[in-house]
This record gives structure tokens, C-alpha cells and sequence, in this order.
């Protein structure tokens, strides 16, 4: 498994509510691509909610493997999606880790 960390600030002088819309365009943009790559298990879009946080948005995805993460960064949709992002962000920093896969569990009233 890989894990995809993308981290960015906004760029200067946009609101608290264009900072939102930008937020909510960017995860319509880049969350349905999951559903595009194979291999891409998830994509998620959180934006800043606590004082302890030095960036303002981020994402958050897990490929099943890296070459399922080169799938992602180069399809059509990411690339497009990538021109909005840039447009209303800055300082962007990235992190890629592979993972063991954690296996699933059963429920405790369950035996395996």
C-alpha cells in the first residue's frame, strides 16, 4: 500500500469563504477520481480546522500499490484538477509511503 500526503497553503488574499469554496472545488475535483484509477482505495480533501495545523488544506490518499499512484498523478482528470489547485494554492509539500496492508478483523462477537 501507499500512502499520498499533499500539503498546501492558500494563496494570499482570498476570504474565509472563498478559502471554503476553494476547498469544497478541490475535493469535487480530485475525490471522484478514486473511482477512475484502479488501485486507488482513497482520496480525501480535508481543509485546516484546528490552531495546531501550519497548513491550510490537505490530501489524503491510499493507492494499493505505486504504480497505482503513477496511474493517479497522470490521468487526465488529476492533471485538469491539478491546474484549479494551483491556481488557488501555495506552498506545497508532499509525502509518498509504502505500508503493510493492515488485514481486516472480525467484529468480538465474531470468530475467525
Amino acid at each position: 500500500m501507499v500512502k499520498h500526503i499533499v500539503l498546501w497553503d492558500f494563496v494570499e488574499g482570498l476570504s474565509r469563504d472563498e478559502k471554503n469554496e476553494a476547498a469544497k472545488k478541490m475535493a469535487s475535483l480530485l475525490e471522484p477520481i478514486r473511482d477512475l484509477v484502479p488501485g486507488a482505495v482513497e482520496i480525501q480533501v480535508v481543509q485546516n480546522q484546528l490552531s495546531s495545523s501550519n497548513r491550510d488544506i490537505a490530501l489524503i490518499s491510499t493507492f494499493e500499490t505505486l504504480d497505482a499512484l503513477m496511474t493517479y498523478q497522470n490521468h487526465p482528470a488529476h492533471v485538469e484538477a491539478g491546474k484549479y489547485v494551483r491556481s488557488v494554492t501555495c506552498n506545497r509539500s508532499c509525502m509518498d509511503y509504502e505500508f503493510a496492508s493492515i488485514p481486516k478483523t472480525a467484529p468480538l462477537n465474531q470468530t475467525v
